[in-house]
C-alpha cells in the first residue's frame, strides 16, 4: 500500500531480457538517491512510476536495487521499459502519516499527455484517459499519474474522432502542479505525447462494485 507522495527519484540504469521472447520479463536495475536504501530489506515493495514492485536485490553501497518485471506488467504500464528517470516510493508503515491518498500501486489504464505548460507560479496538465477509466475520474478527486497523487480539477469527456491516430472516446482531465512537484518528481519531464501511468481512486473501485450489486439485485427482483 502507498500514499501517492514520493520518497524520490531513481534511474534506469540497466535493463536485462529474462528470457528470448515476448512471453518473458525484465530485470531492471535502478539507481536511487544516496542513503535512499538504509531502511530497505529485500523483498520490500517499492512503486516505480505508480507500479508496485519488489526489490529483488539490494546494493546499498552502490545505491542501486533490481526488480524483475513480468510481461504482464510491462503491457500494462509504461516507462520501465526504457532508461531514464522514473518516481519511487517505498510502501506505507502503519505509524506514516497518509499524506496524498490510499494507493494500491496496481495501474488500471494508461494516459496520455495532451498539454503541460507553466501558467502563473504553477503548471498545467492534461491529461487524456482511456474510456475504461473515464467515468472514475471526477472533480476534486484523486488520481495517481506515474505514482503522484494529484487532484483533479476538471474532467472533460471526450466522443473521440476515429478519422484522427490515437483519438478514441475517453476523458480529458486538468490538473494544477505546483512548483515543488514538478521539482521533486519526475513528472517534470513529461512532455505533450508523453504516456503515464494511471491508477484510479481505490474507493472509486468499491462505489462501482457496490452500485453494481444493487442493480443487479434490483434486476433480479
Amino acid at each position: 500500500m502507498f500514499t501517492g507522495i514520493i520518497t524520490g527519484m531513481g534511474r534506469i540504469v540497466a535493463i536485462h531480457r529474462l528470457g528470448s521472447s515476448s512471453d518473458h520479463g525484465l530485470r531492471l536495475t535502478i539507481e536511487t538517491p544516496a542513503g535512499y536504501l538504509d531502511d530497505v530489506g529485500l523483498g520490500d515493495s517499492i512503486a516505480l512510476n505508480g507500479a508496485c514492485m519488489t526489490a529483488t536485490s539490494l546494493e546499498p553501497a552502490q545505491n542501486q536495487f533490481t526488480i524483475d518485471i513480468s510481461a504482464e506488467s510491462l503491457g500494462k504500464t509504461c516507462g520501465l521499459a526504457e532508461l531514464g528517470i522514473i518516481n519511487l516510493e517505498k510502501a506505507l508503515r502503519a505509524h506514516d502519516r497518509l499524506g496524498g491518498h490510499i494507493v494500491s500501486g496496481h495501474v488500471d489504464g494508461i494516459g496520455r499527455i495532451t498539454h503541460f505548460a507553466q501558467v502563473g507560479e504553477s503548471w498545467e496538465l492534461r491529461i487524456r484517459a482511456p474510456q475504461t477509466l473515464a467515468k472514475y475520474m471526477a472533480y476534486k478527486g484523486s488520481i495517481t499519474v506515474n505514482g503522484v497523487s494529484l487532484t483533479v480539477n476538471r474532467v472533460t469527456d471526450l466522443a473521440g474522432n476515429f478519422d484522427e491516430p490515437d483519438n478514441t472516446p475517453g476523458c480529458e482531465i486538468s490538473i494544477n502542479l505546483i512548483p515543488h512537484t514538478v521539482q521533486n518528481t519526475a513528472l517534470g519531464q513529461l512532455n505533450q505525447g508523453s504516456q503515464v501511468n494511471l491508477e484510479i481512486d481505490l474507493i472509486a473501485r468499491y462505489v462501482e462494485r457496490m452500485l453494481q450489486d444493487s442493480l443487479t439485485k434490483q434486476t433480479i427482483a
